[in-house]
Formats: C-alpha cells, sequence, structure tokens
C-alpha cells in the first residue's frame, strides 16, 4: 500500500482525515487542565478526530465528581441539562483556552442530579 501523503497530510486514495495538528488548541487546554486540577478525582479525559477542538470530560462516577469538576471548570449551574431518555446523563459545556470542554456524568451523577430535580 502507497504511505505518501498529499499536500494535507492524508494518504492517497484514503478518505480525509483529521490532522493531529488541528487537534493541538484542544491538547494544549487538556494540558492546562490537567496542570490546573490535578487535584480533582481522576475522570475520563479525551480529544476526538471528528471535533478536534473539543475535550470531553466524562465522569462515571457519583454527582459530587460531577459536581466538583463543575465548579473547579466554573460552570454555572444553570448550565447543567439533564438529557436522554433511556439512559440519562447530565452535560454542561464551557471553553477554556479556545478549546469547547464538554462534562458529562453518566449513571449515578445522572440519577442523583435527577432525583434532586
Amino acid at each position: 500500500m502507497d504511505t505518501t501523503t498529499t499536500e494535507a497530510g492524508n494518504t492517497p486514495g484514503l478518505p480525509a482525515t483529521t490532522l493531529l495538528a488541528e487537534q493541538l488548541t484542544a491538547i494544549e487546554a487538556l494540558a492546562v487542565i490537567g496542570r490546573t486540577f490535578a487535584k480533582l478525582p481522576a475522570v475520563n479525559l479525551s480529544v476526538g478526530h471528528l471535533f478536534p477542538n473539543t475535550i470531553c470530560i466524562d465522569v462515571h462516577d457519583t454527582l459530587s465528581v460531577f459536581e466538583a469538576w463543575r465548579d473547579a471548570l466554573c460552570i454555572p449551574v444553570d448550565r447543567v441539562h439533564l438529557r436522554g431518555t433511556g439512559e440519562r446523563y447530565i452535560k454542561a459545556e464551557t471553553i477554556i483556552h479556545g478549546a469547547r470542554v464538554e462534562l458529562t456524568g453518566y449513571a449515578q451523577a445522572a440519577n442523583e442530579w435527577g432525583g434532586a430535580a
């Protein structure tokens, strides 16, 4: 297989791909988040290739962990929304160092939020 790349960084004959360079804003913002909030509970952190300027912070824990992150990210409580019909989740968004940050709480956190609403 020919692995030479085009000027855009894509391999000829394969679909267009996101370049790592397009994720740099989010990666750099994630590094700032890691250094700034190192004492917060561990969560799932990711930067995907479909939305290269977005950091996903996924909480698969209690509402208190979600709230610790929400508070640290300075997201007002009125910007948290309960979503989903079968499996519910809570979601809030903000911008950190030019990158979109999606904070999502699943399972227990969403159930606790729903019970508080």
